[in-house]
């Protein structure tokens, strides 16, 4: 670990954990606002109709599926990767206590658009502190190098599967589902560069520390 980067540890912890809990309130918003929820979310409302838990609870546990899958893939988590299957959950439930449902669609429409913001705001705090991707982003990018396939294939692959078996389930799709897939990739990219933690400094080509940081070149994707 770098001095800048041990220097710079509260705030990336700080981002880390807020970073989570807003995550899980902005899931919380768009699955209240009812209009299709995020694929994965699809999934999760699905296994919820035909199971005794709460949508948190059943968040955990796709998240321990998913991570085990990461076993034959040679994935390594992080401690954001842990706790991103530990507590976007339970910070979802939390969020389904303060947010009202509602019948009138002129404020499901708003929830579904402050939800959207707070997740993709959230993403860029949590993957900007730097500590590791989310269970299903881990998953996306071990398929992606160990079958050769592009990014956007496993992504698209994934999403219409879990899509399709939480439709199937009961799961909650709609117009919201298909904003989120086109809306959420941009979204998060920028919040991602506006929150990233910078933990080393580049040096010039004659060898002294610039401050100028380099871009992050995103594959457009939330990271849960």
């Amino acid at each position: 670990m770098t001095r800048l980067a041990g220097r710079r540890m509260p705030r990336r912890i700080v981002q880390l954990l807020v970073g989570l809990f807003l995550y899980g309130i902005g899931i919380a918003f768009i699955v209240r606002a009812a209009i299709g929820a995020a694929p994965w979310d699809v999934l999760t409302q699905g296994i919820a109709r035909h199971v005794p838990l709460t949508f948190g609870m059943i968040t955990i546990l796709v998240s321990v599926v998913v991570l085990l899958l990461w076993i034959p893939l040679r994935q390594r988590p992080g401690v954001g990767t842990v706790l991103n299957a530990l507590l976007v959950g339970p910070s979802a439930d939390v969020g389904f206590l303060l947010i009202p449902e509602t019948d009138s669609l002129w404020i499901r429409v708003p929830f579904f658009v402050v939800g959207l913001l707070l997740l993709s705001a959230a993403t860029g705090l949590y993957i900007g502190a730097a500590f590791g991707p989310g269970p299903r982003d881990g998953l996306m990018t071990g398929l992606h190098r160990r079958t050769g396939w592009a990014i956007w294939i496993v992504r698209t692959g994934l999403e219409v599967t879990v899509v399709a078996v939480g439709w199937v389930l009961g799961g909650n799709v709609g117009i919201g589902t298909v904003a989120f897939a086109l809306l959420v990739g941009p979204m998060c990219q920028f919040f991602m560069r506006l929150f990233r933690v910078p933990l080393d400094r580049p040096t010039t080509s004659e060898g002294s520390e610039s401050t100028v940081t380099s871009p992050i070149h995103i594959a457009g994707r939330t990271t849960r």
